[in-house]
């Protein structure tokens, strides 16, 4: 199995779950007299099924991760890393831009006008930059994702 279908059964196995509670929940309680819509045994048991099977999914995709050179010392949890540290900072820096940018309408001299403390169009820039090197990094990720084999 490659990388990029255990990435897939993980998320079905999430969605799984999730479907699981929301039927949990509502089999937990009923009125006396009335059966429950199901039984929530079953159901615990399809959980406990479903996050054993999520449990050994994570495993293999963390070691594949950890042990996959990316490109020249940068394994794919490296990237992963660096990834998710690009859309925070260029997160970041978007908001930012959206502060700063931001014009409020004076509608008398008498009102406070308001100045922005940092270069808009540069900090635009970095977060065009950002952005690039995000999905430049993201591409090699997904396709290391489908060529690499999925470890034991």
């Amino acid at each position: 199995m490659k990388l990029a279908e255990a990435l897939i059964l993980r998320a079905d196995c999430q969605k799984r779950i999730e479907q699981l509670r929301q039927r949990l929940v509502r089999s937990a309680k009923v009125q006396e007299g009335d059966a429950p819509p199901e039984q929530p045994q079953a159901l615990i048991a399809e959980l406990d099924a479903t996050i054993n099977q999520l449990v050994d999914l994570i495993k293999r995709i963390n070691k594949t991760n950890s042990q996959t050179n990316l490109e020249e010392g940068m394994t794919i949890s490296d990237a992963l890393a660096q990834r998710d540290t690009l859309l925070l900072k260029r997160s970041v820096y978007s908001s930012l831009v959206d502060a700063a940018a931001y014009q409020q309408e004076r509608y008398s001299a008498s009102e406070i006008k308001s100045f922005s403390t940092v270069n808009v169009a540069e900090l635009q820039t970095q977060t065009d930059r950002l952005s690039r090197e995000c999905r430049e990094l993201d591409t090699k990720i997904q396709s290391s994702n489908w060529s690499t084999e999925l470890m034991d």
